[in-house]
């Protein structure tokens, strides 16, 4: 992967106006007027940048597969001049996703297999995922739901939230529930506020979190009033999904602290991607970034085998360097846990380096990030008769 000096870029800069006039400045920062201008055409792509061959026709078959729209906000951080563009590559499509890989399917988490009611996913035992809506503010050309996200696939997405907050309150092992779809901070407050409420007086409801590409997408959403309603609802944790430094604006970055101090934790989900952030170079950039925005990093996806990602995804074994090139290199709180959703429904699989070398009787071979070698014992029974010695000691002194 080519590196730009951007990709190492530790400040935090605005991109506005960009692409746009001057006088958009005006309305710039309602969300509102964000989504009512959003890219989704391909005269509104050639207006902008020159197109390469690849991604006119990935455009012209978008609608059959995942609908193409670009916030404004993100656009900006396109390079019009690189179609190897670390943005440019993750919402622009190209005709490789009309391909598609024999590995590779429509619903690679199993999702549709573990819904007990229609947009509720109960996999694992204490938690569900709840599919809120099927629309985001700007569409990931590696989608995971692509198959129902963006209203123009085979499949559509059609939750029955009533259905499923019964389900929730008859099912007293559910502690748990996220918030996805799509994106639930596209939602008007009042909505999500009558949903959290909803949840909320369900007793065995321990915490809920939400799963959003809105900071990142349309930072502009995450208003004072926004924030005030969120903060009535904890504990709530929030999971952002941002992939590359470039991402991490002076928008972003107080959009983001707006959120932390409203008191809700912050965890970032990325993804692998080839030619997007596949280095420890890009990766140690963003975690640095993330930090700085009060973010920890939480999960680092290997990208779902999902229908015409083969262009995006990289091996395993990039993965398990790009940890090892952080391990020890960096803090621990910078350093996100690799994992596989296991195909056709396995969950989350976390990978890590090697670190054991051996295990042994009484022993464990170890070696650290720079290669050096450990040996910790593992704990030895107190003997029976030093035990006694011990209490005969105790008696003495009482």
């Amino acid at each position: 992967m080519a590196n730009r000096p951007t990709d190492f870029d530790p400040a935090f800069r605005s991109h506005a106006p960009g692409y746009w006039p001057e006088d958009a400045m005006e309305h710039w920062n309602d969300h509102k007027w964000q989504l009512r201008n959003r890219i989704d055409s391909l005269s509104d792509l050639e207006s902008r940048i020159n197109l390469t061959d690849e991604e006119r026709a990935g455009v012209l078959l978008a609608g059959t597969k995942l609908a193409m729209a670009i916030t404004p906000h993100f656009f900006n951080l396109i390079d019009k001049d690189d179609p190897d563009c670390p943005i440019r590559r993750q919402v622009i499509p190209r005709i490789d996703e009309g391909w598609t890989a024999p590995e590779e399917m429509a619903d690679p988490c199993g999702e549709d297999s573990h819904m007990p009611v229609p947009g509720l996913v109960h996999r694992y035992p204490d938690r569900v995922l709840f599919l809120v809506t099927d629309r985001c503010a700007s569409y990931c050309r590696y989608c995971t739901r692509s198959r129902v996200v963006s209203g123009v696939g085979e499949q559509h997405l059609e939750t029955q939230m009533e259905r499923a907050f019964q389900y929730l309150e008859r099912t007293p092992q559910v502690r748990d529930v996220l918030l996805s779809g799509g994106d639930p901070l596209l939602f008007s407050d009042d909505k999500l506020d009558k949903i959290l409420t909803r949840l909320r007086s369900i007793p065995h409801i321990q915490f809920v979190r939400i799963g959003s590409r809105i900071p990142i997408f349309l930072p502009q959403r995450i208003t004072p009033e926004l924030c005030a309603m969120l903060k009535k609802h904890h504990p709530l944790f929030i999971s952002v999904h941002t992939n590359h430094p470039r991402e991490l604006t002076t928008e972003v970055r107080d959009a983001l602290g707006r959120l932390a101090d409203a008191g809700i934790p912050l965890g970032n989900q990325s993804v692998l991607l080839r030619g997007i952030n596949d280095s420890v170079e890009v990766q140690k950039a963003l975690v640095h970034k993330l930090l700085m925005c009060r973010v920890r990093p939480y999960y680092l996806y290997q990208c779902d085998l999902i229908t015409g990602s083969s262009h995006l995804r990289t091996s395993v074994t990039k993965g398990l360097e790009i940890i090892e090139g952080l391990r020890g290199h960096t803090t621990g709180y910078a350093v996100p846990q690799f994992v596989i959703d296991g195909p056709g429904g396995g969950g989350k699989i976390p990978l890590n380096p090697e670190y054991v070398v051996t295990r042994e009787p009484g022993r464990v071979i170890l070696r650290n990030y720079e290669g050096g070698i450990f040996e910790y014992a593992e704990p030895t029974p107190i003997p029976a008769d030093a035990l006694a010695a011990l209490h005969e000691k105790a008696l003495e002194t009482a």
